[in-house]
């Protein structure tokens, strides 16, 4: 593949919101570059690409729209709208953003985390209704704290290890899973094989998935993993909303199963208005926003400079090179 020289480059970045070209401009880098806010937009405006930073409005049938496209630097780190067969036939090269919200999404789920401990979920609906909650004498339904909790990771990656480190912070005990259990996951207490979750799940208070989304973890928190949590644990997602059965999430929020969820990402998105996740008092929901932080376009820009780099300098490899 014979990738453009830096002066006779164009970079469409595509994003209904994320601001990637306004940022881009302040590098002062001289490339040419355009931004596009919906997938009309793209649709018209990809042929004059040869790099396209993009996340969910990417449409794999785009890729005859494009002669001129060699590589996509994905604004996300998740990749389930590529078809990497197709890209990889086209000659068009696919990095991800993996790492890049690491930090961001791990705070989101220790907020979130405190946020259940804590009751700050029933603290705003009293504070929407004028209400001033008086001492509770039911132990069991008071606030609590952090200290000597256990905390399971489903998926010790980049932003489980970052959330660990906080959790022990709290004086969690904190335990995992990965696929690779030998390696990495030292802020962990203890790091099992993704095939025993079943086997630890009865053991935590708090159950964080992080895990990507794959054939393999689609509906893995299903009911007989809602079965082996304790009632007093809560379940917190800031992975992907399918990795939830969420018919089995309903059912174990209803009948006590478990003590709450809060949850950055479900599987329709946006979410319903008639979903009955809205209006269960113990569910906490923010609207996939886990990784959008005031940097996440600087930290995209950063990943895709340094890939420009690599394939300015005729390098194979590409920093978290999927294509």
């Amino acid at each position: 593949m014979t990738f453009p020289a830096k002066e006779n480059l164009t970079i469409c970045f595509a994003h209904v919101a994320y601001r990637m070209a306004e940022r881009f401009a302040a590098r002062n880098t001289g490339i040419r570059h355009f931004q596009v806010t919906s997938l009309e937009e793209l649709t018209v405006r990809v042929a004059d690409a040869d790099v396209v930073s993009v996340s969910m409005m990417w449409r794999n049938n785009l890729i005859a729209r494009a002669p001129r496209l060699k590589f996509i630097q994905s604004i996300s780190a998740g990749l389930d709208q590529y078809s990497r067969e197709a890209l990889k036939g086209a000659g068009i090269r696919l990095a991800s953003a993996q790492g890049v919200n690491a930090r961001a999404v791990a705070e989101h789920a220790m907020s979130l985390i405190l946020a259940m401990s804590r009751q700050l979920h029933f603290a705003r609906d009293n504070q929407a209704r004028h209400h001033w909650r008086g001492m509770i004498s039911d132990i069991g339904k008071r606030e609590d704290e952090l200290g000597d909790k256990t905390l399971l990771i489903v998926g010790l990656g980049r932003i489980g290890s970052h959330l660990a480190g906080l959790a022990k912070a709290f004086g969690m005990r904190v335990i995992g899973t990965k696929r690779d259990p030998g390696t990495g996951g030292e802020n962990a207490d203890d790091v099992f094989s993704n095939g025993r979750l079943k086997e630890v799940l009865p053991l935590a208070d708090f159950v964080v998935l992080t895990c990507p989304l794959t054939p393999q973890t689609e509906g893995l928190i299903n009911a007989q993993a809602f079965g082996a949590m304790k009632p007093s644990a809560y379940l917190i997602n800031v992975a992907r909303g399918k990795v939830v059965d969420e018919p089995a999430l309903l059912d174990a929020l209803a009948t006590g199963r478990i003590a709450g969820a809060g949850l950055d990402c479900t599987v329709e998105e946006p979410l319903s208005a008639s979903s009955p996740l809205w209006d269960i008092p113990n569910v906490l929901i923010t609207p996939h926003t886990a990784g959008e932080t005031r940097r996440y376009e600087d930290n995209v820009i950063d990943l895709l400079l340094e890939n420009l780099d690599r394939l300015w300098r005729g390098e194979t490899e590409l920093k978290n090179g999927i294509v």
